[in-house]
């Protein structure tokens, strides 16, 4: 537990890396950084806050046959389900006290990793994720804010990170940029989720990642070393941990949103994951040249979506064809300008 005062370390942070252009659109908790940093505009009279972490770790499945699109661990499902469940009792034996009491979990109404640091749960690993002691960083956060004077907790743990800097060089586009301090515009775990065209010098970094990026946590030694000492419980939902990338550009708009719809997609639109499958389609050379049927089935996608009506998912269509050398499919212009800088690159 940790009390419900102003978070002013994490608020002047928030406003200095958005003065910085660290954020690249991203809202969230920056959105409003003096509403997320403030406990008491989320419960009126907020006296503390009980903190949670439930863990998402899981052995990786065998990678299936085919081209497949890579799944981040924390997106695989909703595991914040479980976790808003066990807080609701808590919130709901509190208000049985006659407390107000409200949970969130994956909410932008408060920084969940700053009122974790303050509770004593974890350190700020360089990151810029929690890291729990003796258990790493493979875990969802949430709170309960309420107006109940519960115990407070020793407070923030010691640093344990040390010298080490092995997520620094783990990460694939340099997105670290200082302990702790992430540039939003260089990492994929959101270069993969914001709305609109991929920047090209972050297509082929992004490999075979349809959503999130894991790296820099799977290079952690706590997280390495503990990690699978907690692990997720079975929820009776089956992770997603691959993408069948051909399935899901032949698909329907109605069946990708139905398989994977609980992402975070912009304006609940599948064309998000549909362009970031192309730049999969187009990192999957190899693959591509060792199936001769599969690569007839590609050359056919790469149609259909050289065709498409939205000139953002030709783009990355032009992008996919040319990486997969298929440069006699690509058509000589273009009528919009963004396709037709796209073709421009050859």
């Amino acid at each position: 537990m940790c009390d419900a005062e102003v978070l002013h370390r994490a608020r002047a942070e928030l406003h200095r890396r958005a003065a910085a252009g660290l954020t690249d659109g991203m809202q969230f908790t920056y959105k409003n950084p003096d509403r997320s940093t403030d406990p008491g505009r989320a419960v009126r009279e907020a006296q503390s806050i009980f903190v949670a972490a439930l863990p998402y770790a899981a052995e990786d499945p065998p990678r299936p046959k085919g081209i497949q699109g890579r799944v981040a661990k924390y997106a695989r499902t909703d595991f914040y389900k479980p976790l808003r469940r066990a807080l609701r009792e808590v919130s709901t034996a509190l208000r049985a006290d006659g407390f107000r009491a409200t949970v969130f979990a994956d909410d932008n109404s408060i920084v969940d990793r700053e009122v974790a640091y303050r509770a004593g749960i974890g350190w700020f690993g360089k990151n810029a994720n929690l890291l729990l002691p003796g258990a790493g960083s493979w875990f969802v956060l949430g709170c309960v804010v309420t107006t109940a004077p519960l115990p407070i907790s020793a407070g923030p743990v010691d640093d344990g990170c040390g010298a080490c800097r092995r997520c620094f060089d783990a990460c694939p586009t340099g997105a670290i940029i200082a302990p702790g301090v992430i540039d939003a515009g260089k990492c994929l775990a959101w270069v993969v989720q914001k709305p609109g065209v991929i920047p090209r010098q972050m297509r082929a970094p992004i490999g075979d990642r349809i959503y999130g990026c894991d790296d820099c946590q799977s290079a952690c030694p706590p997280t390495i070393r503990f990690g699978s000492r907690f692990t997720a419980a079975d929820n009776g939902e089956q992770p997603q941990a691959w993408v069948d990338v051909v399935a899901l550009l032949n698909g329907s708009d109605d069946e990708v949103m139905a398989t994977w719809g609980e992402w975070y997609l912009a304006d609940r639109d599948p064309k998000w994951v549909r362009r970031n499958a192309l730049v999969v389609l187009g990192n999957s050379a190899d693959t591509v040249a060792r199936d001769a049927a599969g690569a007839a089935e590609v050359e056919g996608i790469i149609t259909r979506y050289l065709a498409d009506a939205d000139p953002m998912l030709r783009a990355h269509a032009v992008w996919a064809a040319q990486r997969l050398q298929l440069h006699h499919m690509l058509p000589t212009t273009d009528p919009d300008p963004l396709v037709s800088a796209e073709l421009a690159h050859r």
